[in-house]
């Protein structure tokens, strides 16, 4: 899927620290950073944890079976990216081992009265750009 709403200057750019997660975004992956010495998973990453900050981290790959954590619902354009989305579910999710993670909610009606705190939720990759792809949830299927 392709998310025509987003233009170049909105797109994240990729870090030495971080091109390993956009390239398994890319492949439809989620990976994240798992702190081997405090047993902290977490997003963004980062080389060091930042719960003990710790060096002894490694990447670890996730289900993508997420909760909503929280949400807010967005009704007033702000950059120009997302003025064709509106209104849209902003959000932040918990990825099994805790991690929590910033995103959109897609394939879902931004209503107060459809969208959830615990909903289970599910990975949808959408390519932003050549090199780039998104990751946004929508709710779980099954």
């Amino acid at each position: 899927m392709r998310d025509p709403a987003f233009s170049a200057r909105s797109l994240p750019v990729p870090q030495p620290e971080s091109e390993f997660y956009w390239q398994k975004l890319r492949q439809r992956e989620i990976w994240l950073r798992h702190c081997t010495d405090c047993d902290h998973t977490y997003f963004y990453p980062r080389d060091f944890c930042p719960r003990c900050f710790s060096r002894a981290t490694e990447w670890i790959k996730s289900r993508g079976q997420a909760t909503l954590y929280t949400f807010t619902l967005v009704h007033k354009a702000g950059p120009a990216a997302f003025k064709n989305a509106l209104p849209y579910v902003a959000a932040l999710v918990e990825l099994e081992g805790s991690a929590r993670i910033p995103t959109n909610l897609v394939e879902i009606e931004p209503n107060p009265a459809k969208v959830k705190i615990g909903m289970k939720l599910e990975p949808v990759f959408i390519d932003a750009a050549d090199a780039i792809t998104l990751l946004y949830f929508r709710p779980r299927r099954s």
